[in-house]
């Protein structure tokens, strides 16, 4: 299975595939004033693209989820078989658009932008700074050819461990970050899980909206009822709460157990949901009684809120570096001594597991 390696010593080469003249013009304009970044080729469909990806070589792809001749989501399957490249996705946001990126995510691109209005200069220039940020993230990911695997029905993915781990956790709490290959790394680990696993909730840095379409998503393919969280939602054994794109969640505890409160804040450490602030607030709520799980994704948070998780008494776990798509998060909470356990991915489940049947 070959794997593409680039030149570090040269600008990431991109190429800009989007079928709007305007929006591929003011993706020139944000990209190019960028000295480690050169736009080699720029293409209005998935049908020019093909050439393009094998005249110019680039180090990275940014393509758009809808346009004319062939979907993106066709031409980036195509691509995975046949030249395998990163990709960053760049969708606007319609409820079907949604479900198309996080299908580009499986698919094997690397991660995804939000497409703001082209008359939104403010937000224009926010885009590009994150797909500069996100562009020379995925020039450093090894992307292999993609392999289709069957998707895990609800029925075959808790089959054999529902008997085994019928008991609820009441006590009992698991706490998710990730970033850059989050969401399919997410999936991974719940599909294993059974129907009455502790409450879990999750950070998973996403823009608006589409962590709404990523938890109805979650809820349709998965033996455990899944949902966005709202202030007051409970977190109760078989539910997944994933905080809101552009919010921030924490988890208090009270009489009843534990619940969670969703606000707006600044960002923390540039992301909002931040997972240090979800894990933070998971160590005070539940101690020694929570697993904190972080994942791939590019950047450090979540690291100091992990080690808040440790020194309370908490399991904490970090995805090792061959399984991530971006090693950053888990890095950053390795150099700081906050995981006990660093594992590939296919492990994280069992550990979670194993631990539950240690407290009654």
């Amino acid at each position: 299975m070959q794997e593409l390696h680039r030149d570090a010593t040269r600008p990431i080469r991109v190429l800009i595939v989007d079928d709007s003249p305007l929006f591929r013009s003011l993706l020139h304009q944000q990209l190019s004033s960028d000295a480690d970044i050169e736009i080699v080729g720029m293409a209005s469909d998935p049908m020019e693209a093909k050439d393009l990806v094998v005249a110019c070589q680039p180090d990275v792809i940014t393509l758009d989820v809808e346009m004319p001749r062939m979907d993106g989501i066709t031409f980036l399957k195509r691509l995975m078989n046949q030249r395998p490249t990163p990709v960053i996705m760049v969708s606007s946001y319609t409820h079907e658009n949604s479900l198309r990126t996080l299908e580009a995510l499986d698919a094997g691109a690397v991660d995804f932008v939000a497409k703001p209005a082209p008359d939104a200069q403010a937000d224009l220039a926010d885009l590009g700074r994150e797909l500069v940020m996100k562009l020379k993230a995925a020039a450093q990911v090894r992307v292999r050819p993609l392999i289709t695997q069957p998707t895990p029905t609800r029925k075959s993915a808790a089959c054999g461990k529902v008997q085994r781990f019928s008991s609820s956790f009441p006590k009992r709490i698991v706490a998710i970050g990730g970033s850059t290959g989050g969401p399919k790394a997410i999936q991974d680990i719940l599909m294993a899980l059974p129907t009455q696993c502790c409450g879990i909730v999750i950070a998973q840095h996403m823009p608006p909206r589409f962590t709404q379409t990523f938890a109805k998503r979650l809820n349709s393919e998965l033996p455990l009822k899944a949902g966005e969280a709202k202030s007051g939602d409970r977190v109760e054994p078989g539910t997944v709460l994933v905080a809101p794109g552009g919010r921030h969640m924490e988890v208090q505890h009270d009489a009843k157990g534990y619940s969670v409160r969703v606000y707006d804040g600044p960002a923390i450490k540039h992301q909002r949901p931040s997972v240090d602030v979800l894990f933070r607030s998971v160590a005070v709520a539940a101690g020694r009684h929570a697993i904190g799980v972080l994942l791939t994704g590019m950047g450090d948070d979540g690291g100091e809120g992990l080690l808040t998780l440790k020194q309370a008494g908490a399991v904490t776990i970090a995805q090792d570096e061959g399984s991530s798509v971006v090693f950053g998060m888990p890095k950053a909470a390795i150099a700081l001594d906050a995981a006990q356990q660093i594992v590939p991915l296919d492990e994280i489940p069992g550990i979670i597991l194993a631990n539950l049947a240690m407290e009654t």
